[in-house]
Order: C-alpha cells, then structure tokens, then sequence
C-alpha cells in the first residue's frame, strides 16, 4: 500500500496557506496538482533540450525529439496500446474528442445515421458531436439516467442501439455524478450492432488502470493535466486501422510526406494528425506523470480515491437541506461527490468554503442538459485525488456545518 502522506509531499502547492488555513485542494476533477517530478522534469527539458522536433539533425533538435517520441511510447504502455502510432498527441480531450468526430465523423456520417450518446456527457463529448451532426444530417440519440442516483438506464441502450448507431460515444467516469460507467459491457454491446465506440476518459485515466485492448473501445481521450501532468497536452488514441483510414483535420507542417504546388500527400497516423510543432515539452512531461502514476498504483489510487468519495457522501449525507447526485453507497464512484442546498447557491458554497482553505468547484460543470434534466442550476463539487486525506472530509464538513448556519 502506498504512503500516502509521504506521496502528498511530493506536490509543493498543497504546502501553501490561504486565507490563513491550510489549503485543502478538493478540485481535482478540473485539474490535478503536479508532483515534484513533473515540475523538475519540465524545466529541465527547457534549460538543456529545448528544441523543435522531427526538423534538425542537431544535438538538442535529436534529444527532444527522443524525449517526445518516447512520450508516446510510454502513453501507448499506460494504456496497453498495441502500438505508439495509436497515440496522437492534442492539446486535451477536447480537441480529442472535436478530431474525431471532424475527420472520422466527416468521412463516415451520413443523413439517417445516429450518433448515440449519454444524457451524462460533459460538453466536450457533446457539442462535437452536435457539431458533426449538423454537418452531415445525422441525428442524435440519448442514453437516460436514473436521476439523481445517476445510473445509465442500460435496458433503454438495448433499444436505442440500432443498426442506425454509427458511433456511441460515452463518459468513463461522469465528472458531475462520479458514476464509474460499464465501459467494456457498452463497448461490446456497441461492436455487436456495428457502432465504434469513443470513451471520454479525462475522469479515469490518472486515477484507475485503462487498458484499451480489454476495454474493446475504437478511440480513448483524456488529458494531462488532470492526470499529475502539465497543461495542453492531450491524448487520443486511435485503433490503428481507423486512423489510417481517416482524413487530416489540419493542415500544415510536420503531416505531409511531400507538397507541390496543387496536392499534398499525407503522412501515415500519427503524424497526419499533428500539424504544426506540437506541445512537445508538456508531452515529454506528461510521460514523466505516467511513471509516477505507474510508481504509485493505479489500482491503489482508485481505491484510495473511491474509498474518499464514498465517505465523503456518507459524510454530507447528513447534512441538513442536502441533495446529493450520483451513486448511493456502497456503490463504487469514482472521485467525485456533488450536492446542491435548497436555499443556498453553488457559488455560494464554493465562496464560502474559500475563506476556509477549501478549494471546491460550483457550476453547472459543463454538464448543462443533465443539470435541467435534474431540475438544477449547478451543484457545489468535492472532488479527491491521490493526496486528499480524511481529514479534509473533515474540514470540508465542517465548513459546510457554518455556511449552512450563516445562511439559516
């Protein structure tokens, strides 16, 4: 079982004050901190390998290019990709997500084709796809949750899956709910009615074991920085046999195999997905997040992470005036606890706590349509990671206990 105290000194901003209290970071599912290593590993990159990739024959031009290439070997290793050219590099889910549906949807889709999501998906794994059904007349279709326990209604998807389905893209872990969804049972039953599946995994890739091959899914994307890594580096990864058969999404340098001045002809995936100079030292970074991640256990961190979250909601569940979202204990969610009070707003909460130390997050959390579905304008979110301790569960409830009386 991994130190967790110890792992908690390893991230220099949980050692600061604010407003005078200990800062208690419970945000995590809108970023994570960075460890030691990361912050190390990234500005040593740019005090000696500074230096674009894939363009120069000299010294620092071939070490960056090592430490960047090596960065998508190791990520194709963090998920049991079957090859590194199944990773292209973004800059978040979000553009992840935008790629696929812009070139794999723009190729694919047609008027009478469905694209079935879930009434849980953050925006970045919706608007795309309005995006893309707009483009090519295909419609929408929304797998239902169980309300407030924020379950996917998975005899609804028995019907909702048609041969029509061309594409079921779905969230791994819900970043408002928490509920941990039953990714290779959806991905199986997508594959048995013809439909390629795209997992949202910005919740779960730092914080449980993924493995692609066992998940059966056709594209994954999550993001560094919500993963112990730097900002603007994300991830897609692409069976291999439906990248090569997609078109770019940009153009420019760095994805063409040669030009002239009427055609181009294009580079085999990744590169044809990576116009321009990519973020090439937030990715060698985000390599170095990955052995961490690996060094302290996947599997550990999501118990430890669960085993917060399911506390957390037995703790507020108390709570006077509390509506609670997502799984009931003993249920396992992922990471993530959000409530709302009768006669309190989100941003409220979220501004009070502050003056205790307690970083929270309040809003609608990209998650607009499943908050109206719930009769909600936002909830105040609690959200833990690796270094989060019972303690702050603590501090959180009892702040909550004066906000509540502040307000009454």
């Amino acid at each position: 079982m991994p130190d967790w105290e110890k792992l908690r000194g390893d991230f220099p901003a949980l050692r600061q004050q604010v407003n005078g209290r200990p800062l208690v970071y419970l945000d995590n599912a809108a970023t994570t901190q960075k460890p030691q290593a990361v912050i190390d590993g990234l500005s040593s990159f740019y005090s000696h390998d500074n230096a674009n990739v894939h363009r120069g024959l000299h010294t620092l031009s071939m070490r960056s290019t090592d430490a960047y290439e090596g960065a998508r070997t190791r990520l194709a290793r963090f998920i049991h990709a079957a090859a590194s050219e199944e990773i292209v590099f973004t800059r978040g889910t979000t553009e992840s997500i935008n790629l696929v549906a812009e070139s794999w949807g723009g190729a694919n889709l047609r008027p009478g084709d469905v694209i079935l999501l879930t009434e849980m998906e953050h925006h970045s794994n919706l608007v795309p796809w309005q995006m893309a059904a707009k483009r090519t007349g295909a419609t929408l279709r929304y797998v239902p949750v169980t309300g407030d326990e924020g379950l996917l209604d998975l005899e609804a998807l028995e019907r909702l899956l048609t041969p029509e389905v061309k594409v079921f893209a779905f969230t791994h872990i819900s970043n408002t709910l928490g509920t941990i969804n039953p990714a290779a049972e959806l991905c199986a039953r997508a594959r048995r009615a013809g439909a390629i599946t795209v997992i949202d995994a910005a919740q779960s890739a730092g914080h449980m074991p993924i493995d692609v091959g066992a998940l059966g899914c056709d594209f994954l994307a999550f993001s560094g920085h919500k993963m112990a890594g730097p900002t603007g580096v994300g991830v897609l990864y692409g069976r291999r046999s439906l990248l090569d058969s997609m078109p770019p999404w940009q153009g420019g340098g760095g994805m063409i195999a040669s030009v002239d001045f009427f055609e181009s002809r294009w580079k085999p995936a990744p590169e044809r997905f990576e116009a321009g100079t990519p973020n090439f030292a937030d990715a060698a970074a985000t390599g170095i997040a990955c052995d961490y991640l690996d060094a302290a256990g996947r599997s550990e961190i999501e118990g430890h992470d669960g085993s917060l979250a399911l506390r957390a909601y037995g703790r507020l569940a108390e709570l006077p005036g509390i509506r609670m979202l997502g799984p009931r204990p003993p249920t396992p969610r992922g990471g993530v606890v959000s409530f709302a009070f009768a006669d309190v707003h989100a941003h409220d909460v979220v501004t009070f706590a502050d003056q205790d130390g307690i970083a929270l997050r309040g809003g609608h959390h990209c998650n607009q349509p499943l908050m109206r579905k719930l009769g909600l304008t936002g909830t105040a979110r609690a959200s833990f990671y690796l270094y989060n301790k019972e303690e702050e569960i603590d501090a959180l409830v009892a702040s909550l206990r004066r906000i509540l009386a502040f307000f009454r």
